[in-house]
């Protein structure tokens, strides 16, 4: 590690320091909104509507967040932030908590002083080519050009799968998910690379998305999920209940249709402290009894939230997957709420 980038960990890790020991809860109740960090555009993840409204996948968590907290999801300023820069606006205290598809590695746990309070996306790096370039796998891009974001974990993946297939590449660097567009539709680069929901997501804003195809090879493992600082970890406990609240609620068959008569009305013990019609633990977490509530009815559970903005009905495409329940053979799994 060379000195600029001891220097740039050690001053991400003292930010976060100073950050964390103020007291993160207190702050945004004091201040009546969340600031959450989220990507500067990824449609189904986190992009404004042409009303300037903020949606997607990573926006529901923050919001659900908000409605848990605040009583109000829409109490939520939404901080753009790049591959470069999200590090540092969350251990500064720019941010409250950093909801933009992050992979879960070792040295931004550790060396950075971050806890990711779980996984929302099981996710994987892909590629995507023009179908007109005539490739139907990753390992025939030898000495191809390749648009990688910086500052992600890609940039690292892409280097380790091109070397041990013993081939080349020449790496086109981009900012932003917008820039790395541009450059590929431009044929600034032969193919983009980034965790293979991006691509997907990517693909569905072009004009003609079938001319386009995502390869086979999935070349990592890239675990997703919101994150907040090291030493604040009343903050992290809310925010990383509130994430298993969401993927408990689709297990139980809570939905944002049927909470409100569930919290009367069931007869299922875990149900009931979910929702906070039986035992403490919204006060636990320093929060009421409907924290809960209020997150499931205002974005829905796991599964709508999958469903309404990235699933296999929108423009995005996904399948579950990896991400369904760990009752349906996918590896979303909370602990239990007792």
């Amino acid at each position: 590690m060379n000195k600029s980038v001891l220097f740039g960990a050690m001053t991400v890790a003292a930010l976060a320091a100073g950050a964390a020991a103020a007291g993160t809860l207190d702050d945004v109740k004091a201040r009546g909104k969340l600031n959450c960090g989220v990507t500067t555009g990824l449609a189904g993840f986190a992009a404004p509507d042409a009303n300037g409204e903020w949606k997607g996948f990573d926006v529901a968590v923050c919001r659900a967040v908000a409605a848990a907290v605040l009583g109000d999801a829409t109490a939520v300023e939404f901080v753009p932030t790049t591959g470069k820069t999200r590090f540092t606006a969350l251990a500064s205290g720019e941010i409250d908590m950093l909801a933009r598809n992050t992979t879960w590695t070792l040295s931004r746990d550790v060396d950075l002083k971050f806890d990711f309070v779980g996984v929302n996306y099981y996710d994987g790096q892909g590629f995507m080519v023009p179908k007109a370039l005539g490739v139907s796998s990753a390992k025939d891009l030898d000495g191809a050009t390749v648009c990688i974001q910086t500052g992600t974990t890609t940039e690292l993946n892409l280097a380790d799968f091109f070397r041990a297939n013993n081939i080349s590449y020449e790496p086109v660097p981009i900012e932003t998910n917008a820039e790395g567009t541009q450059q590929y539709l431009a044929g600034a680069c032969d193919t983009y690379t980034t965790d293979a929901s991006g691509l997907a997501s990517t693909r569905a804003t072009f004009e003609n998305p079938g001319d386009h195809t995502l390869l086979p090879e999935i070349i990592s493992k890239e675990p997703l999920g919101p994150l907040v600082r090291h030493g604040d970890n009343e903050w992290g406990d809310i925010v990383r209940w509130t994430l298993n609240a969401l993927i408990t609620a689709e297990e139980l068959g809570v939905s944002s249709a049927n909470v409100s008569e569930m919290t009367t009305s069931t007869t299922n013990p875990e149900i009931a402290r979910l929702l906070g019609s039986e035992g403490t633990l919204g006060e636990m977490l320093g929060l009421d009894a409907d924290w809960a509530k209020r997150a499931i009815e205002t974005q829905g559970n796991y599964g709508e939230i999958f469903a309404k903005n990235i699933g296999e009905d929108t423009p995005i495409g996904l399948a579950r997957g990896l991400n369904a329940q760990w009752t349906n053979g996918g590896l979303l799994y909370s602990p239990p709420f007792r």
